[in-house]
């Protein structure tokens, strides 16, 4: 399956910036909140709404094109046993962008994603 990221490219590589936006989504998955700059929390948002779709789908088809995204099984398992649940009466809207100020380093604004 292939998912479509518009707009940024955060000046990598196709590869590299798709297997960070992958990384990104599981690990919002797995921990249910994830810090980064505000950019890439929007380009994760859009990615994790699909993915929590896919797992209240339930279906063989939508597992196997969540494994082909997400990097880590155990995400996927709780994907569709946990999250799909919690879910389960909500027409979207999955997750929370919350700007949290400046990066103290380069000054990029950061931010965190975290699930509703």
């Amino acid at each position: 399956m292939r998912h479509r990221v518009d707009h940024k490219k955060f000046n990598r590589p196709t590869g590299h910036r798709l297997m960070m936006l992958r990384n990104l989504v599981t690990d919002l998955l797995r921990y249910e909140k994830v810090e980064t700059t505000e950019a890439k929390a929007r380009a994760v948002r859009r990615l994790a709404e699909k993915m929590i779709t896919l797992g209240k789908e339930g279906t063989l088809a939508a597992r196997r094109q969540a494994i082909g995204f997400l990097t880590d099984e155990r995400v996927v398992q709780k994907l569709f046993d946990v999250l799909a649940q919690r879910y389960a009466d909500r027409n979207g809207g999955y997750t929370r962008v919350v700007k949290l100020g400046y990066r103290q380093g380069d000054g990029a604004e950061v931010a965190r994603v975290e699930l509703v």
